[in-house]
């Protein structure tokens, strides 16, 4: 009887960034297109101003400091749906970077996204939705006791790190408060 070989590609993506897309309407903030229309499947304004604080953490100009646990994405991923707040999150440290957001994936794909994302040589960002944060993230681990198994829904402040160990040929897990606006937490997701 043969039994098929099975091959594992071991990944190209030496760092995966996972982030949640920033802030959304709550009742008291609402959404504002880029234009400033009203939007609910966009930002708040407190959303525009962390994407906007983004590009500084994952691409700080020339000279300034760099959190030494992150890097400049060379591929960005953003969930596709309805609302366009994954993209909006990531699309200006894209266009600093000159790089086109992925969003050939949506909600309930994330085991695939993550396979295309593996495939991308360097440091990817990955903008989601908070009901699939651990989906994603286990996705990446291969198990679902690494990372939490919630993303809390008041939480848009905080970095799921993933960086590839070639000699375990797996990826370990870190976590990054953005700290980033003076609301942001300073803990990490439990």
């Amino acid at each position: 009887m043969n039994v098929p070989t099975v091959i594992v590609a071991t990944p190209r993506a030496i760092k995966i960034l996972l982030i949640r897309h920033t802030e959304k309407p709550d009742g008291s903030n609402a959404g504002v297109s880029p234009s400033g229309a009203a939007d609910e499947k966009s930002l708040t304004v407190g959303g525009w101003q962390r994407a906007g604080a983004l590009v500084c953490l994952f691409a700080p100009p020339e000279g300034s400091p760099r959190n030494p646990v992150l890097a400049s994405p060379r591929f960005i991923f953003a969930s596709h749906s309805s609302s366009r707040r994954p993209e909006q999150s990531v699309r200006p440290l894209a266009a600093k970077l000159g790089i086109q957001v992925n969003l050939d994936f949506g909600k309930g794909d994330e085991d695939r996204m993550v396979l295309a994302a593996k495939g991308c040589e360097g440091v990817v960002l990955i903008s989601w939705q908070h009901e699939y944060m651990a989906a994603v993230a286990n996705a990446i681990l291969g198990d679902k006791h690494t990372a939490p198994q919630v993303w809390p829904k008041d939480r848009f402040d905080v970095v799921w790190i993933f960086d590839f160990v070639p000699l375990a040929g797996r990826y370990t897990f870190t976590q990054l408060p953005q700290r980033l606006l003076a609301r942001d937490s300073t803990s990490v997701i439990i």
